[in-house]
């Protein structure tokens, strides 16, 4: 029997690599029906459907509720009316044009400007760590630093309160079920229209409330933002403050919980960190390659067109599996092996060509202060037994919980 790829098999989504490895030298682009998918995983070929705006589009959401009469977008008008103004449903010139406002507000100076607000929070949630640690209460990687790290500092970036955290995770995690969970749940649409729908009313209030009075926060800046052709609209807007709030804090909290989990399964390298503390770049490039955060790219063919000795059809999708491409052995030498002080490590983890991620600056920033700090405060810092569970996800790769014992505390 043909192999057939399937992430929605627990087995295959808590280790999918040996079944990518096969992919790649068997089935490159292989057509699994349980996923009804092509599934492209080698290097040269993920970056092919990357840069083919042309015969692949990015725009996912009209063709998934065109195909199904019970998904139309009256049903769930907020998905539709909302992360439809996301970038990544984009393609050209609407991509372009919103792309081109972006940059005006979110620059590498803006980013820099965050540094210190990033130290401080890194330090507040080490401090609650070792405040649980000392009370003898489990700590949870996840839940007490890698969540609330890169979500905070969002929010304050957006100037949303911070005591709002809770309700953000709620809808965040009723968007998440959208964006591409593996297993088939009854509700889960309507779980993430409702999630949606609350992201907005709660967005579009602060919209209206910078509108009348501008204040220093991204909010602020995205509502005046203006060139010579174009304003973004309130929908674009509010649909840019769900999109950064969530995919800002989503795969970054990834990134830093699976970089620490593998960090400390090959605990040579976490000793290696903190001897050599100027391999942190290089290691957070590793952490980002070796089983980053998006796990896939994914598409949709725009029209027929022959990819890989196969016949894509109109319409079909197209997961090009990021993961797999990062450990291409014709594109990284010893692919399979962690290495933080790997050299050449042009890893597709932030995408590549007009969607590459303008994130990818502040989430190198959050990931490259949080190893350091942690290293300096918790050196000794160690996995529990527990066997960490996957979140069932096509795009996001990350787990839901990594239990940590932190050791001594270096400041006590």
């Amino acid at each position: 029997m043909a192999f057939v790829f399937d992430l929605g098999d627990p087995a295959i989504n808590a280790d999918p690599f040996p079944s990518f490895s096969r992919l790649r030298r068997e089935d490159p682009v292989h057509w699994s029906p349980a996923m009804k998918a092509w599934i492209v995983t080698r290097y040269e070929e993920v970056k092919r459907v990357a840069l083919d705006n042309a015969s692949i589009s990015a725009d996912r959401l009209t063709p998934f509720f065109a195909a199904d009469p019970a998904r139309r977008p009256a049903a769930y008008p907020s998905l539709m009316r909302y992360l439809n103004q996301w970038m990544v449903f984009k393609d050209p010139p609407d991509h372009t044009r919103l792309r081109r406002l972006f940059n005006k507000v979110f620059t590498p100076g803006a980013v820099e400007a965050l540094r210190p607000n990033v130290e401080s929070i890194v330090g507040l949630l080490l401090d609650g760590m070792a405040a649980k640690a000392k009370a003898g209460e489990r700590v949870d990687w996840i839940a007490d630093f890698a969540y609330p790290l890169p979500a905070l500092v969002i929010m304050d970036l957006l100037g949303v309160p911070r005591a709002d955290l809770a309700r953000v995770k709620e809808w965040s995690d009723e968007i998440a079920l959208f964006i591409g969970t593996a297993q088939v749940a009854g509700d889960k649409y309507a779980r993430a229209e409702a999630g949606a729908r609350a992201m907005a009313d709660y967005f579009r209030s602060l919209v209206d409330a910078r509108a009348a009075a501008p204040a220093a926060d991204m909010i602020s800046r995205l509502v005046l933002a203006r060139d010579e052709q174009d304003a973004l609209s309130a929908d674009e807007v509010i649909g840019t403050c769900i999109l950064l709030l969530f995919a800002g804090h989503e795969t970054t909290t990834n990134l830093i919980g699976n970089g620490l989990l593998y960090s400390l399964r090959f605990r040579g390298q976490w000793e290696r960190l903190k001897a050599e503390p100027a391999l942190l770049e290089s290691a957070i490039e590793e952490w980002l390659r070796f089983d980053g955060p998006s796990g896939a790219v994914a598409r949709v063919v725009a029209r027929d067109l022959s990819f890989g000795r196969k016949e894509m059809k109109r319409g079909q999708r197209v997961f090009a599996f990021v993961n797999a491409a990062n450990r291409d052995p014709d594109a990284f030498p010893a692919a399979e092996e962690f290495d933080i002080g790997r050299r050449a490590n042009p890893h597709l983890t932030f995408g590549h060509g007009i969607h590459f991620c303008l994130g990818a600056p502040l989430a190198r920033l959050e990931a490259r202060i949080a190893a350091q700090r942690l290293a300096e405060r918790f050196p000794d810092i160690r996995l529990t037994d527990a066997v960490p569970q996957w979140h069932d996800s096509l795009i996001l790769r990350g787990v839901k919980a990594l239990p940590v014992i932190p050791g001594r505390d270096a400041r006590t």
